[in-house]
């Protein structure tokens, strides 16, 4: 009872102050840490530090002091006229004008956030439904999210800059706006539930006010880790979803490049998770695919840079469920059969003409999703290579191999590193049953990395590498046709 008390009186409170923020009688403090002060002198007692988005009740003026009711604190005051900024019953225009000039004034989110709360409470119903309340909403999403990154890296720095996000972090949280914190990596990532832009999307809004709603909704950082497979693949499916409301064509050429690489990260997760329930994937594959090829680079900031590698990443661990399984006119003498293994398992089987399913040549399972269009051997047919994708961002090579009379399987992962972001792909074999040809790119321990790499087939040792395959002989000698026609690592 004594909690639900509380929460009743900070309700209260919070709309007795956003009620006063439409009176006459209504300031919001512009500066961080104004003295609250007993009297209308600089030597008087400090009673309270107001921070930046803090809405007051004047109830009168004295010398170069406004008298103020603090509803929050329950406390009344002085603080300096200069510290505050007046509101009065009828300039939501004017306060439109403001939130625009703040958008671009950073360490300003949280008077940002009162100005926009302010407006919704000045404006009309109208005005609210229209181009103009879109427009504000806009705004309010952007200073929570902005506020949310500040917090997210403020660990460490200093404790004043601690203190000072943590306060306008509570005067957003008292304006009704809602932040999560998950840990990642060792750290804390605040992020802000987005109440806000789902009423943008919802609202008859502009194109980029679509386009920035549909990218801070869909923040790969800000999916709770806590989820469960299902929770997880419903999560993306909506995320998908957000994307799909945005028209890329109407945009400017970055920002549609921003929510195109967005589009091919999200499907690609979504191929994998439909793969793995047994459901269709090849759209989702496609889809993510046709979006990445959307970008056009000549368009990409440098801070999107990153972005587009971990995007072409994403699609290419997921581009095999759009493949189909070519039937080859000459069967090789192996090729790849699969079976149900365990529950949730899938067993990979080498056969030949000899050697059927109940006696392989080679036999391995795994809970990943095995692409058998991705299967591919070498014409001597002591070699066959197939990808398997355990996790939605980590697509590893199984490469099978004769060593005399019998057949071994190796692992070939993107990176010697814990499974991040990263594939693998077979370009091709060289002649001889020795050798075969790679591409590997990965990202992790905060590095990045893609080679193309000729590979030994009995110890999977790198024998050549360069970052280009047309530095390399055997890659412009050998390369498969097929590969290079559908791999995301030429761009």
């Amino acid at each position: 009872m004594r909690r639900a008390s509380r929460g009743a009186v900070a309700l209260a409170l919070a709309c007795a102050a956003l009620g006063a923020a439409a009176a006459p009688g209504a300031a919001i403090v512009v500066r961080d840490q104004a003295a609250l002060r007993a009297a209308p002198r600089d030597s008087a007692r400090a009673q309270a530090a107001l921070w930046q988005g803090e809405i007051v009740e004047v109830r009168a003026e004295r010398l170069d002091y406004l008298q103020v009711y603090d509803y929050r604190r329950e406390r009344g005051g002085f603080v300096r006229a200069s510290q505050v900024r007046r509101l009065g019953a009828g300039e939501p225009a004017e306060l439109l004008a403001l939130l625009r000039f703040l958008r671009e004034a950073p360490g300003s989110e949280a008077l940002g956030i009162g100005l926009a709360m302010a407006f919704v409470q000045a404006a009309p119903a109208d005005a609210l439904r229209g181009p103009a309340g879109a427009e504000a909403l806009d705004a309010l999403g952007g200073f929570a999210d902005r506020l949310a990154e500040r917090a997210s890296a403020a660990a460490g720095p200093s404790k004043a800059l601690e203190a000072k996000i943590a306060a306008h972090l509570d005067v957003a949280t008292r304006y009704g706006l809602r932040f999560a914190t998950y840990e990642r990596a060792g750290r804390m990532q605040v992020c802000y539930d987005g109440d806000a832009f789902r009423r943008v999307l919802a609202a008859p809004s502009a194109p980029e006010q679509r386009a920035r709603a549909a990218l801070a909704l869909t923040r790969p950082e800000c999916v709770d880790p806590d989820l469960g497979p299902a929770a997880h693949a419903a999560r993306d499916e909506w995320r998908a979803d957000v994307l799909e409301r945005v028209d890329a064509g109407a945009l400017p050429g970055y920002l549609a490049n921003r929510v195109l690489m967005r589009r091919a990260a999200v499907w690609s997760s979504v191929a994998f998770e439909r793969a793995r329930n047994g459901e269709a994937a090849g759209d989702a594959a496609g889809r993510a695919v046709a979006a990445l090829a959307g970008v056009r680079r000549a368009e990409l900031t440098d801070d999107d840079l990153r972005e587009y590698d971990d995007a072409a990443m994403r699609a290419s661990a997921s581009r095999w469920a759009a493949a189909p399984i070519a039937a080859s006119p000459a069967p090789r003498p192996v090729h790849l059969v699969l079976e149900p293994g365990a529950p949730g398992e899938t067993c990979v089987l080498v056969v030949d003409a000899k050697h059927a399913t109940r006696g392989p040549l080679a036999r391995r399972c795994t809970y990943g999703i095995v692409w058998p269009a991705s299967a591919t051997a070498n014409r001597e047919g002591n070699a066959l290579a197939v990808a398997v994708q355990p996790v939605a961002t980590w697509l590893e090579l199984w490469v099978f191999h004769r060593e005399g009379k019998h057949w071994a399987v190796r692992i070939l992962p993107p990176a010697a590193t814990a499974p991040e972001l990263g594939y693998v792909e077979c370009a091709g074999w060289v002649p001889g049953g020795t050798q075969m040809l790679v591409v590997r790119e990965a990202r992790g321990d905060g590095r990045y990395r893609r080679a193309y790499e000729v590979v030994r087939l009995d110890t999977l040792a790198v024998v050549r590498q360069a970052g280009d395959p047309a530095i390399l002989g055997s890659f412009k000698r050998w390369q498969d046709p097929a590969w290079k026609g559908a791999t995301l690592s030429i761009r």
